[in-house]
């Protein structure tokens, strides 16, 4: 799996690989890019009055890491061969977590515009499927690891009481640009930058229509700069992704001015560059909320 996290293209491209793995008869990915590597299933130690998606811990390398039963979170069966099945271990938020699964199949490489918002018409808001990408006449459900992990851990996400900590703020008039694809996660955000003072922010569920949003301002004639302070944007979107977002907004005349923070669980170490690639002003890794917020005075204020 390392070496395939190469065959990437250069940042900014809103292109992703994906993982393919299955359970039962439905076909299921991941981002290349959250995983560390796939291995055989070996013994799990089971912890008393776990979550019921959390099968145990195993030890990998010294490392002592939890097992999430990626079919039980699903609401499906169990598998009917776990010897043949696979543990992906994951890294992002800041955390390693494996998903147990039951194929691993292939890489997949494609565009984010292939992979379109699932529709509220057949899932609920609490639905773990963040895309659905159609491939040789069949479908791979993207799916959203890090809500599964805020099911089964609610403080690994966004807490508004980190905000709190910073003290009292006052109302801010400065006009902030969110491109988010979870709803959830744009409720949290809308909370947790109205407890910081920001009242005034404009949200989006992709970066095209971020994207769209900001060139009809450009192209309005008046300064950008006096209408919208900040973009603040996700990584992982259907349609565009936070890094080609970004990427457009710096080579774009009038957006360039535009301070942008790059908000994901994607920034690490090894994936901090790039986003430095594609002009990002920050990067700041979810759910580290304070320190988003910090870096919003520090560029919008």
């Amino acid at each position: 799996m390392e070496s395939s996290k190469g065959i990437l293209l250069e940042s900014g491209t809103n292109e992703l690989e994906i993982v393919e793995f299955s359970i039962g008869n439905n076909k299921f990915g991941i981002n290349v890019i959250k995983v560390k590597e796939i291995i055989n299933p070996v013994p799990i130690t089971q912890i008393p009055h776990a979550h019921p998606n959390v099968e145990g811990i195993i030890e990998l390398r010294g490392e002592v890491l939890p097992v999430v039963d990626v079919a039980a979170a699903l609401g499906f069966t169990k598998s009917d061969n776990p010897a043949q099945d696979k543990f992906i271990v994951a890294e992002f938020n800041k955390q390693k977590v494996v998903f147990h699964v039951q194929t691993v199949t292939q890489i997949h490489r494609i565009s984010w515009n292939e992979i379109e918002k699932p529709s509220e018409m057949y899932q609920g808001a609490d639905s773990q499927v963040i895309g659905v990408i159609k491939l040789h006449g069949e479908m791979i459900l993207l799916l959203d690891f890090e809500k599964i992990v805020v099911e089964i851990n609610p403080e690994s996400g966004i807490n508004i009481q980190q905000v709190k900590k910073l003290g009292e703020r006052g109302r801010s008039t400065k006009r902030l640009v969110v491109a988010e694809d979870s709803p959830l996660l744009r409720k949290l955000l809308h909370d947790t930058l109205a407890e910081a003072g920001f009242h005034q922010v404009e949200f989006f569920e992709n970066g095209r229509d971020a994207l769209n949003y900001l060139e009809n301002l450009a192209n309005s004639g008046k300064d950008v700069t006096e209408m919208v302070q900040l973009v603040i944007t996700d990584i992982e979107m259907p349609q565009m992704d936070g890094h080609h977002l970004t990427k457009r907004i710096k080579e774009h005349k009038e957006l360039t001015k535009l301070p942008v923070i790059i908000f994901s669980s994607l920034i690490t170490d090894d994936l901090r560059h790039k986003g430095q690639m594609v002009g990002a002003n920050a990067q700041v890794s979810k759910p580290e909320i304070a320190e988003l917020v910090l870096l919003i005075d520090e560029y919008a204020l």
